[in-house]
């Protein structure tokens, strides 16, 4: 691939000093991922900042969320990877609303097969890139940094960190190859659903089996995926003979943004640092035209509705239903849509390209959330108490919605079959069956119920890292262990070897 194709791909990162080193504190290097992720990334980031740090993150020179507001830049001819998702999406959202279900998942299979191998061999190729400039290299060796932070959804971070010898820290729920616990948690399969298996933590026989085969062949997916690519540059630039996967589970460090008033109950490892819903907030005042439309709904309160970054419009048949479903309501309507507006359009909703969401949620106004599944717009609801009218698309929504509607806080619709007369039943139900409202506010008490904020656990343990050059005492090494180590399969066949020739010996001496 020639080298201008390489930095025009949808991960293509450069150097960019994103705080001036003019402040006291630690060096820290940033490998994010964009969209939702780096969303809150930066909030991770201010917070560092503001204890006076030095953040330097490898970013695109065209990135879609990573803003240019540095005052060094060196500057390379690059990317974003938001064409690349949105046209990923609306193919996710053909694929759903024009098959049969059984059809329609396998479709969906192959094309995150398709789109994921894809994207993480550009990954790869940019990581040669940056492997290979020398000047680069030079400069992030030089800048001895205490740690690196990265998001372990592309191993880009994970590959550089240990290739400059640095600590390692992850701001995580996902890896490459799947939900992030079980890369280095116990995960027994009787009561732990793999994502995105939409089980609970109470399994039926068949539903144990069915959370079986997902394991086998998620696993299978994720290694023709990922491992062709990953494993020839971590051969080539860590050594040989090193797995890809085991630089990841060598990480000091994993925040992970779960909180178990959302995740169920599993086993869990002393590195691992739960900072679930670290972006939430109190609400502050709405700007005066919002809050005027707001104050307009009365008694009858008000609906917001938001699918999240990568869906901004969606079929205008769809966005046509959902609309008309909108305008017969008592209620009032907050719509962030980025589509043509819909002729049906009543005159109660307001469409808006963007909404202080996390500010909206905490209005005493508002009675319902419209939600894609995005775990940041799922942890801010369940902050503020809100309950959830889900329509999943695509990644971990479904699963994330799945969770909420085990707990009683959220009526999930399928995009495929959506209409208006689905949608106005699923929002009625919701608004006028209280137990959804009551399940979430107790779900909100329990999650703000912590002796510390999230954000202040996650920053506590980013700078214990950087104070002790790492935490391997916290670090389980299983994951150097063979597989029949693991399981123990040695001891087992050891001791079952013995039993049967000691019952052997004993039936012999007995017969003479």
């Amino acid at each position: 691939m020639q080298t201008h194709q390489v930095l025009c791909c949808c991960t293509a990162f450069l150097l960019l000093i994103l705080i001036p080193k003019a402040c006291e504190g630690g060096n820290i290097l940033v490998y994010p991922s964009e969209g939702s992720h780096w969303i809150n990334m930066e909030i991770l980031l201010k917070a560092l900042h503001s204890r006076g740090h030095n953040i330097t993150i490898l970013r695109s020179s065209k990135s879609w969320y990573i803003k240019d507001n540095s005052s060094y830049y060196m500057d390379v001819d690059g990317g974003g990877n938001e064409d690349f998702f949105r046209a990923f999406v609306s193919e996710v959202i053909k694929i759903k609303r024009s098959m049969g279900s059984t059809w329609s998942h396998f479709a969906l299979q192959m094309e995150l097969k398709d789109k994921f191998h894809e994207l993480h061999k550009k990954v790869c190729e940019v990581i040669v890139f940056i492997f290979e400039n020398e000047d680069l290299m030079r400069s992030l060796k030089d800048a001895k940094y205490d740690v690196v932070l990265t998001d372990p959804a592309n191993g880009g971070g994970v590959l550089l960190a240990h290739y400059l010898g640095v600590p390692l820290v992850f701001n995580a729920r996902w890896t490459v190859h799947g939900e992030a616990h079980f890369a280095i948690a116990p995960s027994p399969l009787s009561y732990v659903p793999l994502s995105p298996s939409e089980l609970t933590d109470h399994m039926t026989f068949f539903g144990r089996v069915q959370n079986m085969l997902f394991y086998i062949t998620r696993m299978h997916l994720y290694k023709q995926i990922v491992e062709p690519h990953y494993s020839v540059l971590s051969n080539r630039y860590i050594g040989p003979g090193v797995h890809y996967f085991s630089l990841f589970q060598a990480a000091d460090l994993w925040l992970m943004r779960v909180d178990f008033v959302f995740e169920f109950p599993r086993p869990t490892m002393p590195n691992v640092v739960y900072m679930g819903g670290f972006q939430c907030k109190p609400a502050k005042p709405l700007p005066q035209h919002l809050e005027e439309f707001v104050q307009s709904s009365g008694d009858h309160g008000v609906i917001i509705m938001s699918l999240g970054s990568l869906i901004g419009e969606l079929p205008s048949d769809l966005a046509e239903e959902i609309a008309a479903a909108f305008g017969e309501l008592p209620q009032k309507v907050i719509w962030r849509y980025k589509g043509n507006k819909p002729a049906l359009l009543g005159n109660n909703t307001l469409l808006v390209d963007w909404m202080p969401q996390n500010d909206l949620l905490g209005h005493p106004s508002i009675k319902l959330f419209v939600s894609h599944g995005g775990t940041n717009g799922i942890y801010e609801a369940i902050y503020h108490g809100i309950p959830i009218v889900g329509i999943p698309i695509i990644f971990d929504q479904a699963d994330n919605l799945s969770r909420m509607r085990a707990k009683g806080v959220a009526k999930v619709l399928d995009v495929s079959d959506l209409d208006r007369k689905i949608f106005k039943n699923a929002i009625q139900e919701v608004l006028n069956e209280p137990s959804y409202t009551i399940n979430m506010q107790r779900l909100s008490r329990l999650h703000r119920d912590q002796p510390m904020k999230p954000l202040d656990r996650a920053i506590f343990w980013i700078e214990f890292v950087m104070r002790h050059k790492g935490a391997a005492h916290l670090r389980t090494e299983s994951y150097k262990l063979p597989w029949y180590f693991y399981y123990s399969l040695d001891v087992i066949l050891f001791l079952l070897t013995s039993a049967l020739l000691t019952l052997f010996f004993f039936c012999h001496k007995s017969k003479i």
